[in-house]
């Protein structure tokens, strides 16, 4: 374990239970996801003991609020109730259904607030800046990687230091990889997960296939696109074609499990898992870029923090000094090291924690190398509901129910008939 991680814990430790209002203070209450990679609670109850530390006259109060959906519906709910928190780590992609529904509100009101929201990586930023203005401030930010076991490698003959670079390869790694004993598969040689970011997922081999699923400002999607069928074929090939995937749908949860338990050789999944994997792999392990179609290419994922409606003078100012607190460089640092996100500014990887983690760690900078290639993550008005159909139809084409043309056919029609409400005439 690294040092500053070590500290990062014994910090929390010292947080024996949620923080309580103390008397003539300023009390800022944020809602935080909990289902997401790393000691996340023991890590955020200890960023805020230490932000009280410093700021004696602001209460922080984190809620643990489940995952990212129970952690959305809990937030509109309580806000549209005018009992909303003041600040909530959402998904990025949450950004134009709390704005039109009039749930938050910007950062860039000052040019203070400019100057800090400028040091994040422009790749991290693309799903919070809308209509000219900040929306949502990077956090708990990934792209997909993959993960691939290094003894599996020597034993099927490939280079242990060398990630397939290109989707050919890729899938004759896949194949390569694969055991089979008699009719029964020990070992697979992939496993990209279908369940939970399914629509994630394939956004990976799209933008890898040089396309794009919609257009910048959330109003249509773009299903069926040559190079979003070419993606989705080549998913479904994987088991189809070359033998080299289990058939039907992989569970996103149990996918890190499978690849620690030797069941699968390659996996695609969030950087979130990073410490996950480092601390419980068995196995030497790799980490690498995902491979190119035309391109390389990955979607950013995760989380930003947002501001609710509803807040006092006092806490909006607390609440900005918190934000550029735990922003910090070296904060965003100790959180990449802690949970295996990726810290969301390049001052944050000069820092002497991240430096001696990558020295430590080289595979942790592959993250931070791909965001050259990455793009914004899928999002539209609507989103959950745009995203749910396309998840059921691309699941549908993964089981064999529907054809890759017919299944993305549908997804289009569907979102398109969500989406013409938001179209301007």
């Amino acid at each position: 374990m690294s040092i500053s991680r070590r500290a990062l814990l014994a910090t929390s430790a010292t947080l024996a239970m949620p923080a309580i209002a103390r008397a003539d203070t300023t009390t800022v209450e944020f809602y935080f996801p909990v289902a997401v990679g790393g000691p996340v609670t023991k890590v955020i109850d200890g960023f805020a003991a230490d932000f009280m530390k410093e700021n004696p006259d602001v209460t922080l109060k984190p809620v643990y609020a489940g995952n990212y959906t129970d952690t959305l519906t809990k937030a509109v709910t309580a806000t549209k109730a005018g009992q909303g928190p003041q600040l909530a780590v959402l998904l990025s992609t949450d950004a134009f259904s709390l704005i039109d529904d009039e749930l938050i509100v910007p950062f860039d009101n000052t040019a203070d607030d400019k100057a800090w929201l400028a040091g994040f990586y422009l790749a991290f930023m693309a799903n919070g800046q809308i209509n000219g203005r900040t929306w949502g401030v990077p956090f708990q930010r990934s792209t997909i990687v993959m993960y691939y076991n290094k003894d599996a490698f020597k034993e099927a003959g490939l280079d242990p230091e060398r990630a397939p670079a290109t989707w050919a390869e890729h899938a004759d790694y896949a194949s390569t990889l694969t055991k089979r004993e008699g009719d029964r598969v020990t070992r697979w040689g992939v496993q990209i997960p279908a369940t939970g970011f399914t629509y994630w997922l394939l956004q990976a081999m799209v933008s890898e296939a040089g396309g794009a699923m919609m257009t910048d400002n959330g109003t249509k999607v773009t299903f069926t696109d040559p190079a979003v069928v070419d993606a989705l074929q080549y998913w479904v090939d994987l088991n189809k074609v070359h033998k080299a995937h289990a058939p039907g749908i992989v569970d996103w949860g149990v996918t890190p499990r499978d690849f620690l338990e030797g069941k699968a050789a390659m996996i695609w999944h969030t950087t979130g898992n990073l410490t996950n994997i480092r601390t419980n792999a068995k196995f030497p392990f790799g980490v690498g870029m995902l491979p190119a179609g035309k391109r390389r290419g990955s979607p950013t994922g995760g989380g930003n923090f947002y501001a609710f409606k509803g807040m006092t003078p006092a806490q909006q100012a607390a609440s900005g000094r918190f934000l550029k607190w735990v922003t910090a460089p070296e904060r965003a640092a100790a959180w990449g090291v802690a949970t295996g996100y990726v810290a969301t500014s390049p001052a944050a990887w000069q820092t002497q924690t991240m430096k001696d983690y990558v020295a430590g760690f080289p595979a942790a900078a592959v993250a931070r190398d791909q965001l050259q290639y990455a793009v914004p993550e899928f999002s539209t008005h609507d989103n959950q509901r745009v995203v749910t159909l396309l998840d059921d139809e691309l699941q549908a084409a993964l089981l064999g129910t529907k054809t890759v043309k017919a299944a993305l056919e549908d997804a289009q029609a569907g979102a398109t008939r969500i989406l013409r409400p938001f179209q301007k005439s």
